[in-house]
């Protein structure tokens, strides 16, 4: 009996030391109870508890609370909203400017705004379809997303009003889209509707902001209408300049409204982006991506075919701008043939300025092609011209276009699983840059749809690290 009593004693420690164990039964580490393992969101452990009852987990730095705000932001997706500005300009035949910049700054701001609270409509969805979201998961709380959503609402539109009336009512109206998507006409059959007119306002609000400021700028000038343009300018004076960083004529100005074909073009690709992420959680629709798919060809053939109806080197019809302050002279007017004659007042003195007085330069003979090894300024025989490289750049970027979208649909339709399914919407995302790179080299600004496309790479390498979706 004395020899089993000291074996057991000798043997009580190594037992502890294999299988310590609390009084509550949680597993002993360095001393302390460990904290027991959080129940599952889905699976074996238990039902899906309420989102707003999710307490976030505690020992979390810094690092994982930017990553889970990043995530809730969806920020790769956002390479895709400067563009839609771009266009936007291009299409009223303006520069980027102040307005512009303006412009795309609240759209970042609304984009933002509907991401947080698409995550908050969807929070007890995304409990039992999508756990590892950051409001599910417990990094960020419901009351948190909510907050940034309205705060970035109000940013956006405050943006827009900085471009004018005009672009804060653009603003407004697209505001008003987002959030009547994400609380309600997410779930009903308008909801890719109401996703496709938010992307078409968003375009509009570049145009509609871009022409604001260049039409504040030349009523500033003394160029648009307004007491300063009847007024007379003295001989001998310089002429007034409007506020710098403004949009400047890329060609002749034109209404906000002549950017509502791009925007339809651009809607209508939304549209079939949408109508593909209604199934992206289950997956199993087949017919949707390959009707997407015959969507985007079309939309691609569109954008060529209406270049393409324009004759190459056919000039410009003047627009507003091309008319004299204080006249009435119209250029495109059909009974004006011919310019009023202004008074010879002959060559103004060294120093001065006339308004009008453009004094041509001598013409230069024609030397004929210089000779091999030589150089003459102004011959370039092998530089092609702006004109001459926007259909080329054209081409490229509505094959990037197809080429982005394409691939990932014709997947998703041979094999409509969820995470194909998935990729065909980030691709479909993705493909907005080249095809409002396209819009903004069909409308005259190759250099815009250059500055787009430089987006492409950045977004891409973003997206291996946060998913667009």
């Amino acid at each position: 009996m004395r020899r089993l009593l000291l074996s057991a004693l000798s043997a009580l420690p190594a037992a502890l030391r294999a299988a310590p164990a609390g009084l509550n039964g949680r597993a002993v580490r360095g001393g302390r109870p460990a904290a027991a393992p959080d129940d599952g969101l889905s699976g074996t452990g238990g039902t899906a508890p309420v989102p707003d009852r999710h307490r976030p987990s505690p020992g979390r730095g810094r690092g994982d609370t930017v990553r889970a705000w990043t995530e809730l932001f969806r920020v790769s997706a956002l390479f895709s909203v400067p563009g839609d500005a771009l266009a936007g300009a291009a299409a009223v035949g303006r520069s980027p400017g102040r307005g512009t910049a303006l412009a795309i700054g609240a759209s970042l701001c609304l984009y933002e705004a509907g991401m947080a609270l698409n995550d908050w409509a969807d929070r007890e969805e995304d409990a039992v379809d999508r756990p590892h979201r950051p409001i599910p998961s417990g990094r960020i709380s419901p009351s948190a997303a909510l907050g940034a959503a309205g705060a970035l609402t109000a940013a956006g539109l405050a943006l827009a009003a900085r471009a004018g009336r005009p672009a804060l009512a653009v603003a407004t109206g697209l505001a008003a889209t987002v959030w009547a998507y994400d609380l309600h006409l997410k779930h009903t059959k308008a909801g890719p509707a109401a996703m496709a007119a938010a992307r078409s306002l968003d375009l509009l609000l570049g145009a509609t902001a871009t022409a604001t400021a260049m039409s504040t700028a030349t009523s500033y000038a003394g160029t648009g209408p307004g007491p300063r343009a009847t007024r007379p300018m003295r001989l001998g004076a310089v002429p007034p300049t409007g506020p710098d960083n403004v949009a400047r004529a890329a060609g002749p100005a034109r209404s906000p409204l002549a950017a509502l074909p791009a925007a339809l073009v651009l809607g209508a690709h939304t549209y079939g982006v949408t109508a593909v992420s209604r199934h992206e959680a289950q997956g199993g629709s087949t017919a949707v991506p390959l009707a997407v798919l015959a969507t985007t060809t079309a939309l691609a053939a569109a954008v060529l075919a209406t270049h393409q109806r324009q004759r190459p080197g056919e000039p410009a019809r003047p627009g507003p701008a091309a008319t004299a302050p204080g006249s009435s002279y119209r250029p495109d007017h059909p009974h004006h043939s011919t310019a009023p004659s202004m008074l010879d007042l002959g060559a103004p003195l060294p120093g001065t300025y006339r308004p009008g007085h453009h004094p041509t330069a001598p013409a230069l003979p024609d030397l004929g092609a210089p000779q091999p090894g030589t150089y003459r300024p102004g011959h370039h025989p092998h530089r092609p011209t702006a004109p001459a490289l926007t259909p080329l750049l054209l081409t490229a970027f509505t094959g990037a276009y197809l080429r982005t979208a394409g691939p990932p649909l014709l997947h998703a339709a041979l094999n409509p699983s969820p995470p194909l399914t998935q990729r065909a919407v980030g691709g479909g995302i993705r493909a907005m840059i080249p095809l409002q790179a396209a819009l903004a080299a069909r409308a005259g600004a190759p250099g815009s749809g250059l500055a787009v496309m430089a987006l492409v790479p950045l977004a891409r390498s973003l997206a291996r690290k946060v998913s667009p979706t």
